[in-house]
């Protein structure tokens, strides 16, 4: 089942449980009751405002169903998030299993993530009316651990192509960067739930290692989904938008139950991302030799809405 992202975005907020509902109420006044959101059907809760509450009961009732609790700083960017420390009956199995890979398995699934990024980026591209050639190019030359580093290569490449000459990709710049911010925050998030849900250790990574990054895994397997959020993102400018506004961040919420192409046929964003976490624990276990990624080209109602613009 795909769960919902749940954001609260008003200073003016208190989040608590009450018979399996996650309610939430306006702290002035009376406190008034705005809502109630079933606890089985969320996938994750944005918390964007500063001055929102909550019970410790609504937290542990989220980690025991394994919907990350994601805390944002101003610039709308993941600073925080809690996850549960239980997860599958086969965790034990399969963590035991990412520790003890070796280092060209690492690389070889890292190369296949590169690639694939890659590939939906040219993807974004060719829908933005921009030279997909800079990056295609690169595609065939990723080597094991990407060596070159023809991930950065492509970076450098795609972000002029998409947004034009005078974007720079700024995590603390507003604009355009506010609104990649919160749609990488929302991905993340729907990544490290998928992350959790497979049994591996979030901070066991096929190529990110700063030693400040809890999520280094989350933060490898959320790249071949970027660019749907730079697409979205590129959308909401060609539409005069370019802040982040209550609409925005819905719309980017949206684009993560949009449908893919998968070998398996169209699959919603976050399931690829399910699928993705699960064989690479399968490719750990020795049970497959590739990771499940979708097909190179944009969700299908992005796609649709874009040619209908």
């Amino acid at each position: 089942m795909i769960g919902r992202i749940v954001e609260v975005a008003d200073d003016r907020r208190h989040l608590s449980m009450n018979r399996g509902f996650m309610v939430v109420k306006d702290t002035e006044g009376q406190g008034k009751e705005l809502g109630q959101v079933p606890l089985d059907d969320i996938a994750a809760v944005i918390a964007n405002a500063h001055g929102l509450s909550y019970t410790n009961n609504l937290l542990v009732a989220l980690a025991e169903r394994g919907a990350p609790f994601v805390l944002c700083a101003a610039n709308h960017n993941a600073v925080g998030m809690l996850l549960p420390i239980e997860g599958n009956f086969e965790q034990a199995k399969r963590i035991e299993a990412q520790i003890a890979a070796s280092l060209p398995t690492h690389k070889r699934m890292w190369a296949a993530v590169v690639r694939s990024k890659l590939e939906q980026q040219a993807a974004a591209l060719e829908a933005a009316g921009a030279p997909t050639a800079p990056l295609t190019a690169l595609v065939g030359k990723v080597k094991s651990g990407d060596p070159d580093n023809l991930e950065a290569q492509g970076a450098r490449r795609y972000w002029s192509l998409l947004f034009g000459d005078g974007f720079r990709r700024d995590q603390d710049g507003g604009g355009l960067n506010g609104l990649l911010n919160y749609g990488y925050t929302v991905l993340r998030a729907t990544t490290a739930r998928a992350v959790i849900a497979a049994g591996l250790h979030p901070s066991i990574g096929l190529h990110h290692s700063h030693d400040n990054n809890a999520m280094r895994l989350v933060d490898d397997l959320m790249e071949p989904f970027r660019p749907i959020i730079d697409l979205k993102v590129w959308q909401l400018k060609r539409n005069g938008e370019e802040l982040v506004t209550p609409e925005a961040k819905r719309a980017l919420v949206r684009t993560l139950y949009d449908d893919m192409q998968t070998a398996a046929g169209a699959t919603p964003v976050m399931v690829c991302a399910q699928k993705l976490a699960v064989a690479l624990a399968q490719v750990y276990l020795g049970e497959r030799d590739k990771l499940d990624l979708p097909l190179p080209g944009l969700p299908l109602s992005l796609a649709s809405a874009l040619q209908d613009e």
